[in-house]
């Protein structure tokens, strides 16, 4: 080969032979063909390593060559290979990481087309036991996109993250011109050389394709002292390229990416090895990283890295189970006279886990850690011990009887052995426990199925009980802690009972089958069930059981629905209604709904449902979404109604008459409107199309609605009701209410809430973020546990996430942060709302009814209208102050009057402009219109151009 184009160095190591294969092979394979591979093998290295290295080299004489220089360091095997390196760019890879099919041509592309360097791109790393493997998170930003830059300083995250540890390739040229090496003297050479390099050479490339991929799961307990000593000599790379404000970022990384992992490690290492790693970090880590850095890290994170570097193995521990176990109590709290909570060893401020929230929740409510320091197994015979934390502010009542007992469980939950504890011991921080029971005795499986069984523990006092897991470090048990079991359907079916610590960590036992009579009777049981006859039947099995899955398919229901069930008559009076894609019992449809209950109307009400039938009306049958009995109902009703749109496949049937209430007016784009529906195909916008064909009544409340939604939907002036919403009618009698009673007292739902009527009630309702798909628990851009630290005693927030989304809620105090997501009827919760806050929901055009106080948080409000769209100019229209980040936000809670002072006037204008037909009796309107047949009318909306 002539002077190849790329020089992949590979340093043989750990692996083996199998490693060095994988990688050698990812070399070869490059779709790239002016590829070498330099193989630099260790003076330990052993013969097979060593055959299997020249084994290639004589395979491809010309393309792979094998170096040994004598030399066990890391740092001085790539140093050999970059000096025989011959390529254009060189690209160093560790043995078992492997190139992908592209990765050169890539590398080179990017490097030939912008002159660069370094081209550096993603690269992914074996995760657990090593069977699978994922990017680092902190690569979606960085490599979001190829691009160039002039110098590093324009990408920072180079040094701030190990993002140069692979997956990069070097000019040679500049390699030599800047006589750029590996730190023979450090362990973890390859975290500085990344730096290094971008800090020496001038244009860099990154491109957004991977370029590695199984690299070794980082271990940072090997060898503490050397990565502590990298990460020193990284960020005096930094200082000295006038970057010292990156500083602060490199260490916090340093933090979340290496001592984080390390401990959370803490309960699968040996005891020794605990204690080895407590004892370097105790020596290694003081003064490496400031106070303030550690501050910015969640509590539980930085009490783990306090305790590491005290050297606290124990402590360690403890912070290992609340990491692995999020909301646990893992160790004694102590609460302050100031409110403060802190880990045991404090007062320290990073030892302050008032973010935590365990100072509100009473013992019963408590995730307790139980941990277990003691089980020996003497024949059948267990000796268990154990001490189960106790925070100071809580615990079992003092003057209650104290009693435990453990609760073995069987996995699927469905039996459960008891034995109570012989010992209870309690202080001041905790419970020590101990008992002996008889295992072969006590647990009495059946044997075939019922072979993992949990262990747990439940305190009473009397009045409460408190349930917690029994947790240990993985070495507490072992081979030499089996006993005895006697399985109900005889010893052939299991004759051992094995203790193990589960990978959540916790203590469980196994049916094992040691002796000959039972491992005989499990081959049997193996053969009569996977010989060819019992396999044939096992297919024969899965493949019914994938035509029932079938019958059960919304595909198979469709079809269905489409040729048979439409067929059937309709039944005279029968309605169909939905809210939400039937998440709630609310909105538009519940009012209509009510008000023909409060008519006496002859009509067979139907509600859909998703998930769960709670809070849905008795007196009218139910049916679950998608269900037979749902597409029964939909093809046999009089009417549908709902606020969403029934499933877009289904027909409405020639007879059925459909009244689509909508929920909301429009900020944001919608329909045809919307930028992702104008990039659809064209199969996508018909089936849009014949999804709001369906409607033959449309509820609009404004000429904005008029303008906005039935044009964006494309729907005929005939379908418009100008009656405004049902829903909101309760909301102008609550104004009227209002003005001639006062606000107090409040509805009856301020007291199921436990709202006290010395608070104000605040109501934060974001928008949808999401897009299409399964409903998802999101992070707030409001951070309730600020606004009750600061408002607590003024407020009560009430927090309502989008009926699509989940809303995350930190622990707060009491009465001060209330999540009612759940709730079926967003305009009950409106009425005894003193305040909204929102963004962009269309919450706010309805709660403009009230004329109380809005508040609008939106921090991202060009980046969202950039990004959807939007009908006007919400800063110019706002019906309250706009704020942009938090404590705008809580400056205007703070001085509300005086902030709400300007905006009676715009308020009013707001609702007048986008609520014009609400005149507070839009059901009886929609009742009267839409099924008046069944009714007398009072009064008869008129719709198209007469209603105008």
């Amino acid at each position: 080969m002539s002077t190849p184009d790329f020089s992949c160095v590979i340093t043989a190591g750990e692996g083996g032979e199998e490693a060095l294969a994988a990688s050698l092979e990812s070399v070869l394979e490059q779709s790239m063909r002016a590829v070498e591979a330099v193989v630099v093998l260790p003076s330990g290295a052993p013969a097979a390593l060593r055959a299997a290295a020249g084994t290639q080299a004589g395979r491809f004489p010309d393309r792979v060559r094998v170096l040994d220089p004598g030399t066990d360091r890391a740092a001085s095997l790539r140093n050999t290979g970059l000096d025989a390196a011959r390529g254009t760019y060189v690209l160093v890879l560790d043995a078992g990481e492997r190139l992908q099919r592209h990765a050169c041509r890539n590398l080179w592309e990017a490097g030939t087309r912008t002159r660069a360097d370094l081209v550096a791109g993603r690269w992914s790393r074996l995760t657990g036991d090593g069977t699978k493997e994922r990017e680092p998170s902190w690569q979606q930003p960085l490599f979001a996109r190829s691009r160039t830059v002039a110098r590093f300083t324009e990408a920072p995250e180079l040094a701030v993250r190990d993002a140069l540890l692979t997956g990069f390739c070097v000019r040679r040229a500049a390699l030599e011109r800047h006589a750029l090496r590996y730190d023979e003297d450090l362990t973890h050479s390859a975290v500085l050389f990344g730096p290094l390099v971008a800090a020496a050479v001038g244009r860099i490339a990154l491109v957004r394709r991977r370029i590695v991929s199984g690299r070794a799961a980082p271990d940072a307990g090997r060898d503490l002292a050397g990565l502590v000593e990298a990460h020193r000599r990284v960020c005096h790379v930094l200082v000295a390229q006038g970057l010292a404000g990156l500083r602060e970022e490199r260490d916090r990384a340093f933090l979340l990416d290496h001592l984080v992992p390390l401990v959370r490690t803490f309960p699968e290492r040996p005891a020794a090895a605990r204690e080895r790693i407590a004892a370097t970090a105790a020596r290694v880590l003081p003064d490496v990283v400031p106070e303030p850095v550690l501050l910015t890290l969640p509590p539980v994170e930085r009490v783990g890295i306090r305790l590491l570097e005290r050297g606290d193995a124990d402590g360690v521990l403890t912070a290992a189970y609340a990491l692995r176990r999020r909301g646990a109590v893992a160790a004694p709290l102590s609460l302050k006279d100031d409110g403060r909570v802190y880990w045991h060893g404090g007062p320290d401020p990073v030892l302050d886990v008032t973010g935590l929230g365990h100072q509100y929740r009473p013992f019963g409510e408590l995730r307790l850690m139980n941990r277990v320091t003691r089980y020996e197994a003497h024949g059948s015979r267990v000796l268990l011990a154990g001490r189960l934390v106790l925070p100071s502010h809580t615990g079992p009542d003092p003057d209650g009887p104290l009693t435990a007992r453990l609760e073995f469980r069987v996995r699927d939950g469905s039996r459960t052995f008891r034995a109570s504890v012989d010992s209870l011991r309690p202080d001041a921080t905790g419970i020590s426990w101990s008992t002996g029971l008889d295992v072969t005795r006590l647990l009495r499986p059946f044997g075939p199925r019922d072979t993992v069984w949990d262990a747990r523990m439940v305190v009473e006092d009397g009045r409460t009980s408190s349930v917690s897991d029994l947790f240990a470090p993985h070495d507490l048990v072992g081979p030499g802690d089996r006993s005895p079991a006697r399985p109900r359907l005889g010893r052939t079916t299991g004759d051992t009972w094995q203790p193990y610590i589960t990978l959540r960590d916790h203590l469980a036992l196994r049916l094992e089958a040691r002796h000959r009579p039972a491992r005989t009777a499990r081959r049997l049981v193996h053969y009569a069930t996977h010989f060819r006859p019992a396999r044939r039947l096992r297919l024969a099995l899965r493949a019914l059981g994938r035509r029932r899955d079938r019958l059960h398919a919304r595909g198979f229901k469709t079809a269905v629905y489409r040729s048979w069930l439409l067929r059937l008559p309709a039944r005279k009076g029968s309605v169909v209604f939905e809210s939400h894609m039937g998440t709630c019992y609310g909105d538009s449809p519940r009012a209509v709904h009510e008000e023909v209950r409060a008519r006496g109307l002859r009509l067979r009400p139907v509600w859909a449902y998703a998930d769960s039938t709670e809070g849905f009306p008795t007196d009218a049958r139910l049916v679950r979404r998608w269900s037979w009995r749902y597409l029964w109902a939909l093809a046999r009703a009089e009417y549908w109604v709902d606020n969403q749109g029934f499933p877009q496949n289904l027909d409405k049937p020639s007879g059925t008459t459909y009244l689509q209430t909508w929920h909301g007016s429009a900020y944001k784009r919608m329909g045809f409107d919307e930028t992702r529906v104008r990039l659809q195909n064209t199969p996508q916008r018909e089936r849009l199309q014949q999804a709001v064909q369906r409607f033959d009544h449309f509820l609009v409340r404004s000429e904005h609605d008029e303008r906005t939604l039935a044009r964006a939907y494309r729907l005929p002036e005939r379908t418009l009701l100008r009656t405004g919403y049902p829903r909101n009618d309760v909301l102008l009698a609550a104004r009227a209410r209002d003005e001639a009673e006062g606000r107090l007292p409040r509805p009856a739902l301020a007291a199921e809430l436990g709202l006290p009527d010395h608070r104000k009630v605040v109501l934060y309702a974001p928008t949808f973020r999401g897009g299409p798909g399964r409903r998802k628990r999101q992070r707030l851009l409001l951070d309730a546990a600020r606004f009750a630290e600061r408002f607590g005693d003024r407020y009560t927030l009430l927090v309502r996430a989008h009926y699509l989304e989940a809303a995350s809620l930190p622990a707060c105090p009491p009465g001060t942060v209330v999540d009612v997501s759940r709730h079926h009827d967003v305009s009950e919760l409106l009425a005894l709302t003193d305040v909204l806050v929102t963004d962009y929901s269309s919450i706010m055009f309805d709660y403009a009814l009230l004329d109380r106080p809005i508040v609008l948080f939106a921090p991202d409000l060009d980046a969202y209208a950039a990004e959807r769209g939007s009908y006007f100019d919400l800063r110019e229209k706002a019906p309250g102050p706009v704020t942009a980040t938090e404590e705008e936000l809580f400056a205007v809670l703070e001085r509300l009057k005086t902030a709400d002072t300007g905006f009676p006037e715009r308020r009013a204008a707001f609702a007048e402009e986008f609520g014009a037909y609400d005149r507070g009796d839009a059901a009886r309107a929609v009742v009267d219109t839409v099924f008046a047949r069944h009714v007398t009318p009072s009064r008869t909306v008129p719709t198209g151009e007469a209603g105008r």
